[in-house]
């Protein structure tokens, strides 16, 4: 009699222990359920941060919760990145990683690197382009070229990132795949293309080689003029500024790449919730038509594409950072 009262007692605990545990309040909640931010490590009105804004606001659709973009800006991408790495590992702090987290490490900015981080997908990819003032005596990037490899050092001063940034990195490899020395021009750091636009028309540097999209503003306004793009193919939104290729017969191209990443140790659960949401905001019209009606590239890379890409793209900057002599 006492061993099943024992049993019925037993059963009944059990029983209660599972009633418990299905209504708990972490078994029920489903992520995500709360808001989650998403840090940019560049400034705000740059182009990392109008890509990042815009397919924010194609995720938080499929999410149904609201992404808060924070630019957190500094150290030439290294604040920002830095920021994302050090983040709790629950999928509600992500970041937006660029380019640069290829190129920091080599620099000796920071020992952070792809591994540091859970890639989720790329999202974005974006070509240079070579701008400046409208008023510049130069009418085509060979001409440019031409002023740079014969005048003295440092009469051409140019901007567009921090140094050793994307944007820094690709103009100097055009300059080396034409037999120009990189350290020719004078590149003063900045927090991003926007600031710089503002520099180039108000005749402080000569020279912002970033992303057209970015300059779009000041070229619109009359205030700067877009000399070529380091792309494959011309720009659909800018079909007036010509490629290397044809302005030079050069192959040369370098951009920059951006996605969505979390902190090292985000769960497989978590990281296949965020790849497939991303997956419908990136391929929605609110997205798509967003980058073209800016000039931006979309550019889809899944999570395990994403992982290969940054491998092989982490040894290909290492190349080009030793080669304009930027390693260290």
């Amino acid at each position: 009699m006492l061993s099943n009262q024992a049993g019925a007692t037993r059963r009944t605990l059990k029983s209660l222990l599972l009633s418990a545990l299905l209504v708990s309040p972490m078994a029920m909640a489903a992520y995500p359920d709360k808001p989650i931010q998403l840090i940019v490590p560049w400034a705000a009105g740059g182009g990392s941060d109008a890509a990042a804004r815009g397919i924010a606001a194609a995720l938080e659709k499929e999410l149904g919760v609201t992404i808060n973009v924070v630019n957190r800006a500094g150290g030439n991408g290294v604040v920002g990145h830095s920021v994302m790495a050090t983040a709790k590992p629950d999928g509600y702090t992500l970041g937006f990683i660029t380019g640069e987290l290829n190129m920091m490490h080599w620099q000796g900015l920071t020992k952070l690197t792809y591994k540091d981080y859970t890639p989720i997908a790329m999202t974005n990819y974006d070509y240079p382009g070579v701008q400046v003032a409208a008023d510049a005596p130069y009418n085509s990037v060979g001409e440019l070229l031409e002023t740079i490899r014969n005048e003295p050092k440092g009469t051409i001063k140019a901007s567009g990132t921090g140094l050793g940034g994307i944007w820094h990195v690709a103009f100097s490899g055009l300059l080396l795949e034409q037999g120009i020395d990189p350290q020719k021009i004078t590149f003063v750091p900045s927090q991003g293309a926007a600031p710089a636009m503002v520099e180039l028309a108000a005749g402080s540097i000569q020279l912002v080689p970033t992303s057209v999209p970015e300059a779009r503003s000041m070229i619109d306004a009359g205030k700067a003029k877009g000399l070529a793009i380091l792309s494959p193919e011309r720009n659909p939104a800018f079909p007036d500024i010509p490629t290397l290729k044809e302005s030079l017969g050069s192959d040369y191209s370098l951009g920059e790449w951006r996605g969505i990443a979390g902190p090292k140790n985000l769960s497989p659960e978590i990281v296949a919730t965020l790849e497939a949401a991303l997956e419908k905001a990136y391929k929605s019209d609110m997205y798509q038509d967003y980058m073209h009606k800016l000039g931006f590239g979309a550019e889809w890379r899944n999570t395990a594409d994403f992982n290969a890409f940054l491998e092989e793209n982490n040894t290909y900057m290492g190349g080009i950072i030793e080669k304009i002599g930027m390693k260290k």
